[in-house]
């Protein structure tokens, strides 16, 4: 079978038990109420490192003062002073920290790991260069200059795969260990394929179900979906900015707003064919939770769904989006769901775990 992630890099981890009990402190500025493939990775990555015996702890503006960021709402600015967010990560006494994003969070925490001479690692979850030229056209060089300044300190910048590596090593940054990501099979499953689960809002509806998840914003592309020609019904789960604006412009796709749980994995399983039109993800969860359903995707080859399907026979990739619907539709059900079981969020803690105790074994080393 096509392996399709790689590692980075590789770390000797003999004589060294990263078993052993460890209280990690990962500072997010990414939190609920969002909903995203960052909330959802945190999410997962502490449940098995607690599952392991860890001790994990948050940081995140649900601990502070904070405010809407502008045009995307859900997000949370925090106003945090730097002596708060010290005063509590010295409460916390971690044996590592983690910063997983670049915000007002993720600054603070830099600033104190670097005046108390504490190593940590961070990871690079978004192209933000990338959002920041769609929402606002700031050239993506200018953002990348606040990127390399960010990442630079850090004693790892752990990134999904490969290719989002070579890119920021093209910018600078070529300290990038390897951190993959999981599905939940028993959730998403083509089980709920059966009749008795098909979604009644999907049901009765004109065939092949094409079906799109995640945030309804530019950044996403989503136009692209809802332009293509293949006959059907185009099926859009999320919220965001610009929902509203594309349900009234595009009256003949289905948008049925955020779904969860089962209600969500019962939506995968029935529709044809998942289609991913973002050009700026640097994995794409969903992809994954589409295929451990059994759906087969439909995607650009660009960064993300080249990393996690590759050529894999579980869907299709070109630059023609509706030459990829077309071809994804014969694609075999059985080896997507085949294809997804490799990925397990157990494996994805390891490594994150395993990047985070590498840090300390450079810090050793290199007194």
């Amino acid at each position: 079978m096509h392996q399709a992630i790689r590692p980075l890099e590789n770390h000797d981890m003999s004589g060294l038990d990263v078993e052993d009990n460890r209280r990690i402190l990962i500072v997010t500025d990414a939190w609920r109420p969002q909903v995203n493939g960052v909330v959802r990775t945190l999410e997962a990555t502490a449940q098995e490192l607690t599952l392991m015996g860890h001790d994990v702890h948050f940081l995140t503006p649900a601990d502070f003062h904070s405010l809407p960021c502008p045009t995307y709402p859900e997000i949370r600015l925090s106003l945090a002073r730097k002596s708060d967010v010290a005063r509590r990560i010295a409460a916390i006494a971690p044996d590592y920290i983690h910063i997983s994003t670049e915000g007002p969070l993720g600054i603070a925490a830099r600033r104190y790991c670097l005046t108390n001479g504490f190593n940590f690692t961070t990871a690079y979850h978004t192209k933000f260069p990338d959002y920041i030229k769609a929402r606002f056209g700031i050239p993506i060089r200018w953002t990348y200059a606040f990127i390399r300044w960010f990442h630079q300190p850090s004693q790892a910048i752990m990134c999904a795969t490969p290719s989002v590596a070579s890119e920021l090593g093209t910018y600078g940054l070529a300290h990038s260990y390897s951190w993959s990501r999981g599905v939940d099979v028993d959730l998403f499953t083509p089980s709920r394929r059966l009749s008795k689960t098909i979604p009644a809002a999907l049901k009765d509806l004109p065939k092949p179900i094409l079906l799109y998840v995640g945030r309804i914003a530019v950044e996403k592309n989503i136009e692209d979906f809802l332009n293509a020609k293949v006959p059907g019904t185009k099926v859009v789960v999320g919220g965001g900015p610009q929902l509203e604006d594309l349900r009234a412009r595009y009256p003949d796709a289905l948008f049925i707003g955020p779904q969860f749980g089962e209600d969500l994995a019962n939506i995968y399983a029935a529709s044809d064919v998942f289609v991913f039109p973002s050009k700026t993800d640097t994995f794409g969860l969903v992809l994954l939770e589409a295929l451990a359903s059994g759906t087969p995707v439909a995607a650009y080859p660009v960064t993300g769904p080249i990393d996690v399907i590759g050529k894999a026979a579980v869907g299709c990739l070109d630059n023609d989006l509706d030459l990829a619907i077309r071809r994804a539709l014969s694609a075999s059900r059985t080896l997507c769901r085949t294809y997804a079981m490799q990925f397990s969020w157990r494996s994805s803690a390891q490594q994150f775990l395993g990047n985070l105790v590498a840090t300390k074994i450079n810090q050793i080393v290199s007194r």
